[in-house]
């Protein structure tokens, strides 16, 4: 288990190489220019100086390496040296910086990133909770009444966008019942149970919006996995056995039904990122999703290859977690 878990790492390390590669062109070719929102009376000689200060008056190669150094290397030195309290060599790293605010990107990530994974986590720790065992039931009772509203609601799930739930869920609970607050405090401060429930109560519809598309997806995953068990020979040589019901569904079919579940899970949380850029901009959610549609807004490249690159990174981490599960649920995967 330990090679197979190896040999996946190293493999993921040219992968994301390669990502950054393809991402760093993409976003250095597209057109747009960093003076473009300078006042018109700036001469274009200082518009070209200006150029020149943020880098660009140089080839795409060495851009591409500094880029890659200031990202791979500058950056974790800095974040051991905050962490830990060291110096590392001189201390004096070119770093990553914003065209737009002028400060370091890695900076702004970690500035935005709890509210986030706040947000992204709770409603992906929400989705599995729900609907593995929706997903278990529906399959143990196929065509009841209890699969057919859990299949009416998965379709739900899965038809209308996260926009239009957002929009409704906010016309419901904070126009009409004002229940819940329909923007994002992010400076509000937990330390008393007055503000955790605060909390709670901001969080509730984002987390619900991003976990009811998730919850239609996992369940339905489940509820085809688990058919596909319950058939199968094992658990009727089980039955016959004479082992408890509960004892065959929730150990023998549950178990085998879990690995092809297991990657929708582990490949549907960097969706779910992707999926935040749109929640976040409606309940006003301060996050990384807000962060890049600022930055696509304004053509701050570096901020937007940094963050494009870190949603990429999470697919690949993911996929790696997917494999080694895999590896862990049915030792046939592994490669030893």
């Amino acid at each position: 288990m330990l090679n197979y878990t190896i040999r996946r790492l190293l493999f993921a390390f040219p992968t994301l190489l390669a990502i950054s590669f393809v991402i760093f062109a993409i976003l250095d070719l597209s057109p747009g220019d960093p003076t473009g929102n300078l006042p018109l009376t700036i001469p274009p000689e200082v518009r070209e100086q200006i150029r020149v200060s943020l880098g660009l008056g140089e080839p795409f190669p060495i851009r591409y390496l500094k880029w890659c150094q200031q990202f791979f290397i500058n950056e974790p030195l800095n974040m051991i040296e905050h962490w830990f309290g060291i110096t590392i060599g001189s201390g004096d790293r070119l770093r990553v910086l914003s065209w737009s605010t002028r400060s370091p990107v890695v900076d702004l990530v970690v500035e935005r990133m709890p509210q986030t994974l706040w947000v992204v986590g709770m409603s992906q720790v929400v989705a599995v909770i729900i609907a593995v065992p929706i997903g278990v039931i529906s399959a143990y009772k196929q065509y009841s009444i209890f699969d057919q509203v859990g299949t009416l609601i998965s379709m739900i799930g899965f038809s209308v966008p996260t926009f239009f739930t957002g929009l409704v869920l906010i016309v419901i609970f904070s126009v009409h019942l004002g229940w819940l607050p329909s923007v994002y405090d992010t400076t509000l401060v937990v330390d008393s149970w007055g503000s955790f429930w605060m909390q709670v109560k901001q969080m509730a519809m984002p987390t619900m919006v991003l976990a009811l598309a998730t919850t239609a997806q996992i369940s339905r995953f489940m509820r085809a996995s688990m058919l596909d068990n319950l058939n199968q020979d094992y658990v009727r040589t089980a039955r016959a056995k004479g082992l408890k019901e509960r004892s065959v569904v929730m150990i023998h079919v549950l178990r085998n039904s879990m690995i092809p579940v297991v990657t929708v899970i582990a490949l549907g949380i960097p969706g779910i990122f992707g999926g935040a850029i749109i929640t976040e901009n409606i309940f006003k959610v301060n996050g990384l999703g807000q962060l890049l549609i600022n930055g696509i807004q304004g053509a701050d490249i570096p901020l937007v290859q940094t963050l494009t690159f870190i949603f990429a990174f999470l697919i690949v981490m993911f996929n790696l977690i997917a494999d080694v599960l895999y590896g862990l649920l049915d030792p046939r995967i592994r490669y030893d």
